[in-house]
């Protein structure tokens, strides 16, 4: 499943107007650890696509976007619910982990 890149352009539309919850993943081309998260990611994002929607950020592209979060290390991913921030999951999870931080919100 595609996720949206998200950006500050589209954070508003893509985020904070969303009908569905969306885990935005914050992550960078160079990070080992996103790189081992991002098919677990997916998996949940394809098994969950009808509840939840995927956004990344690209913490080198997107720095406004990492401050204004407070994203201090990567992976960090950060689940929004009707525009504000719910949860927020720093490093890797295997997958039933994740799911149950995600699942009360869905």
């Amino acid at each position: 499943m595609p996720e949206t890149v998200v950006t500050k352009e589209n954070f508003t539309k893509e985020v904070e107007q969303s009908d569905k919850p969306v885990l935005v993943d914050f992550w960078a081309e160079w990070c080992g650890p996103c790189k081992v998260l991002d098919p677990i990611v997916d998996a949940v994002a394809d098994e969950k696509k009808d509840r939840l929607a995927v956004g990344k950020v690209n913490v080198d592209e997107q720095q406004e976007l990492a401050q204004q979060f407070g994203v201090m290390s990567i992976p960090t991913l950060i689940l929004f619910k009707g525009g504000q921030p719910v949860e927020t999951i720093i490093g890797v999870l295997p997958k039933p982990e994740l799911e149950g931080k995600l699942t009360p919100h869905l």
